[in-house]
């Protein structure tokens, strides 16, 4: 039986950190886990507390807030796992989550990395994933599968490759990210699981997706359903994204369509609802991919701000 490590990322969202380790310890059932919690760089250190609730988890503490990526590396470089299961801190396990992830890998030895079925954990019988289509790098978007549908069983089966894994949990050989690396920290939220799915896929893996394994999912705790935070990021890393991994032509059609269409039509938006912070950081999104190589580490917005 291959060890699982299990490894979440807390950032000033204590309680919603410790009701995920309370779903892990009431429903997980696979006898070889060990659990690593990154506390990233959180206002009120947790840890001390934490180490003395939790004698049996091991917990690292960054002094900075190194972003998604940085955090699930730090996480990443500790574990001793054969299988390295990475969820969001706002996930919540099901039983028999682990086993039948692991079980993918254990049966295909080119699944380079697996996630499971999300819902909702607000709204349990909606789907947010159940696969990703493949990437259009002409507008630089795709789609989950199955989202925001009510759970019929519609996407149930034996597991099968996708597009992409989903950040909120996925499960990846620690082979193959000795192979492709870790994921890229300048992308420091949003995207980096996608770009991190590119370089394992060119790397000679298949992303799956387990339909018969189910996560819940409480989406946008950290960062809010529209903070500037995000509209930053999501803009900024969506070109980034293009930037890395599409083929030139796709690249230059893709400029196209978002100075021509994405754009106006974003920043109409932002000044219909009185939003003028959105369209600052739009704006400030598009400059930084102007200005800025696509390795370049300066993140081009404050961590003090985050």
């Amino acid at each position: 039986m291959n060890k699982v490590s299990v490894v979440t990322v807390n950032y000033n969202q204590a309680l919603v950190t410790e009701e995920l380790l309370h779903s892990i310890s009431t429903l997980n059932s696979y006898p070889d886990t060990e659990i690593i919690v990154i506390d990233n760089g959180s206002v009120i250190n947790p840890v001390p507390q934490w180490q003395s609730k939790y004698p049996d988890i091991h917990f690292i503490r960054s002094e900075s807030n190194l972003g998604f990526a940085g955090g699930n590396n730090l996480g990443i470089k500790a574990a001793t796992g054969d299988y390295l299961f990475l969820v969001n801190n706002d996930t919540e396990f099901t039983s028999g989550l682990i086993e039948s992830l692991a079980a993918v890998l254990d049966s295909h030895p080119t699944a380079g990395m697996v996630s499971p079925k999300i819902r909702f954990f607000h709204q349990p019988d909606i789907i947010q994933y159940a696969g990703f289509t493949p990437m259009n790098y002409f507008t630089a978007r795709n789609k989950r599968i199955g989202e925001y549908e009510t759970d019929k069983g519609q996407y149930d089966g034996p597991a099968k490759p996708t597009g992409f894994a989903d950040g909120a949990a996925m499960m990846v050989r620690k082979e193959t990210v000795e192979k492709a690396g870790l994921m890229a920290e300048h992308f420091f939220l949003y995207y980096e699981e996608m770009d991190w799915c590119e370089r394992i896929k060119r790397s000679g893996y298949v992303i799956w997706v387990e339909p018969g394994a189910l996560i819940y999912h409480k989406e946008s705790v950290s960062v809010g359903k529209r903070s500037s935070l995000k509209e930053y990021f999501m803009n900024r890393n969506r070109i980034l994204f293009i930037r890395r991994n599409a083929p030139l032509i796709a690249r230059f059609l893709f400029y196209f369509h978002f100075c021509c269409l994405v754009a106006p039509r974003n920043l109409f938006t932002y000044l219909r609802d009185k939003r003028p912070d959105l369209a600052q950081n739009f704006i400030k999104a598009i400059w930084w991919n102007i200005t800025h190589k696509k390795d370049s580490k300066d993140l081009g917005y404050s961590i003090q701000k985050i």
